[in-house]
């Protein structure tokens, strides 16, 4: 089985370690600690790695948050991935900052990047792991927030919140779904 791991973020150095650059941040920890590295290929970096008995692509896309969908859909065709095997990493801010919520399919909560991704697969039908970044930052102050870059007391609990995404993805690869979501949302 093959699965097509997606982190959200945008490519740059001044983007680097921003709140949007979760799903990249995830990813760069993911592959560190499986010991594998990451390629410049077509639309993005990617790495592969086996997990027991599944294969997983892992895609850091290069065509900026907002048109994430061009390389979504171009590693699902190349590598002929089914739907449901597909898991986009990506920043929420409806969330207290660290907390994970893993979801099936839904709408793209004003976010730009899934907004793009299903346009280009025409479905909302993949999972995601919503990265929760809270809100707090004044009306009107959205991009700059996000934009930004996690206070002290966020970077202190950012490695520990890192890995139990990585375990989220781990279980969704390995046990499915429905068990990641009962082991990991809200955790």
């Amino acid at each position: 089985m093959k699965y097509l791991i997606v982190g959200l973020g945008n490519i740059g150095e001044e983007y680097q370690g921003t709140r949007h650059n979760i799903g990249f941040t995830v990813l760069d920890a993911f592959a560190k600690a499986s010991n594998i590295v990451f390629t410049t290929q077509r639309y993005g970096d990617v790495a592969e790695m086996r997990l027991k008995n599944q294969q997983l692509l892992l895609l850091k896309p290069s065509t900026y948050m907002n048109l994430s969908g061009e390389a979504v859909r171009y590693w699902k065709n190349k590598e002929n991935i089914d739907l449901d095997h597909i898991l986009v990493v990506v920043d929420d801010i409806a969330l207290p900052f660290g907390v994970i919520r893993l979801r099936g399919k839904g709408a793209d909560g004003g976010h730009n990047g899934l907004k793009n991704i299903t346009a280009m697969l025409g479905s909302n039908a993949f999972a995601r792991l919503r990265f929760g970044m809270g809100n707090d930052f004044p009306r009107g102050m959205q991009i700059d927030y996000v934009l930004g870059h996690p206070t002290d007391d966020e970077l202190a609990i950012l490695p520990q919140r890192i890995d139990v995404a990585i375990e989220a993805i781990k279980a969704f690869c390995l046990s499915g779904l429905s068990f990641a979501m009962t082991n990991f949302n809200n955790k």
